[in-house]
């Protein structure tokens, strides 16, 4: 390169900086808009996969969500909760646990209010399916017979979820699954009637199993969950809760891990609600 030329360069990238200091964008030579143009097709594609990427990893975690608001809207959902909360992690499968919020801030979605809970409640059987598995220990629960309900703590399998919610998310989630008229009837009526549903997911075999529960039932599970004593989880189940019947469906349904015994010299937790 001539004196000349460099000269004329080093003219051409002061002026344009000094433009760029100045708020006024220079006009690119036909090489820097070919590359601008090629690198804006590169970003574009970019955007374009990450948008299906986004809806591929969210329609296996969120099929129930994906039912309701149909494919297309789904996929803008996707796309918009990318660009909102985009992952952190190179693992897509940890990222979209902001969805059911997300969906509840949405304006246009207010006239399904259901939608975030039923979001809530694939996440929960995401987590169940993939949580750890631990064989009932059947030895611990002669302790039931043998020692005080405040010495004794019932500990679920670590498979199990539990959801409360204003809204028949077993019933719409049976909907999804099951596609039959029975289903689609029973959750129409449930809606028209304004059910609320608290369900327990829990896993047989390997796959996720959701069961409506009672509030006295839901209680005494969450506070088994917060590992209470027996004595604190009766507590805050009510008189009207029937532990022999729920121990014959725990067993049954594989909600319970084992029992054991509470260390005098553990500190527990003081639950206000119990007080």
């Amino acid at each position: 390169m001539t004196c000349s030329a460099e000269r004329q360069t080093e003219a051409a990238r002061q002026s344009a900086l000094l433009a760029a200091l100045r708020g006024a964008a220079p006009a690119p030579s036909a090489r820097l808009a070919e590359q601008g143009a090629r690198r804006q097709l590169g970003i574009d594609a970019y955007r374009a996969n990450a948008a299906a990427t986004a809806e591929r990893a969210l329609a296996a975690a969120y099929p129930t969500l994906q039912a309701l608001v149909g494919e297309q809207d789904f996929a803008r959902l996707a796309c918009a909760l990318w660009r909102h909360a985009p992952p952190q992690r190179g693992d897509l499968a940890q990222w979209g646990q902001d969805l059911p919020a997300f969906v509840e801030a949405q304006a246009d979605l207010d006239a399904w209010p259901y939608l975030g809970d039923c979001a809530r409640l694939d996440a929960a059987i995401v987590r169940c399916e993939g949580a750890a598995d631990a064989a009932l220990d059947r030895d611990t629960l002669v302790w039931l017979a043998e020692h005080a309900a405040d010495t004794l703590r019932l500990r679920l399998a670590p498979a199990v979820q539990l959801l409360a919610s204003r809204w028949p998310v077993a019933a719409l989630h049976a909907a999804h699954v099951n596609d039959g008229d029975a289903a689609v009837a029973a959750v129409r009526e449930a809606l028209e009637t304004g059910q609320a549903e608290s369900v327990v997911v829990a896993r047989a075999g390997w796959r996720a199993d959701v069961t409506p529960v009672d509030a006295p039932v839901f209680a005494w599970m969450q506070a088994l969950q917060a590992r209470r004593t027996l004595a604190e989880a009766l507590q805050r189940a009510g008189r009207e809760f029937d532990f022999s019947a729920w121990l014959i469906q725990a067993l049954q349904r594989g909600w319970l891990w084992k029992a054991e015994l509470v260390d005098d010299s553990e500190e527990m937790f003081h639950d206000p609600d119990l007080a």
